[in-house]
């Protein structure tokens, strides 16, 4: 809570992408845009406890959240892709 942005932004995106190089397979996507909205989400009502003034909209968080986020995108080929392999024997 106490961090400045980059350095929570820097971390966050560690911690998505991390999720996303293990859950991004086809048909997942639905899931990976949850994750990052259910990520985004908590970060942003951190942010706005730390004012009084309480300023921290959507419209911003959403700015902020492209910005260091990555978007979910499908990393993994589907199956019969992956193990499709020709060897030379």
């Amino acid at each position: 809570m106490h961090q400045p942005i980059p350095s929570q932004g820097h971390w966050l995106r560690q911690v998505v992408t991390g999720h996303f190089a293990y859950y991004a397979v086809p048909t997942n996507s639905r899931a990976l845009s949850a994750f990052r909205h259910y990520v985004a989400d908590p970060w942003r009502r951190t942010l706005r406890r730390r004012s009084q003034k309480n300023g921290f909209t959507w419209d911003r968080m959403t700015k902020l959240a492209a910005g260091w986020l990555p978007a979910a995108r499908i990393l993994h080929p589907w199956p019969d892709r992956r193990f499709a392999v020709k060897h030379s024997r």
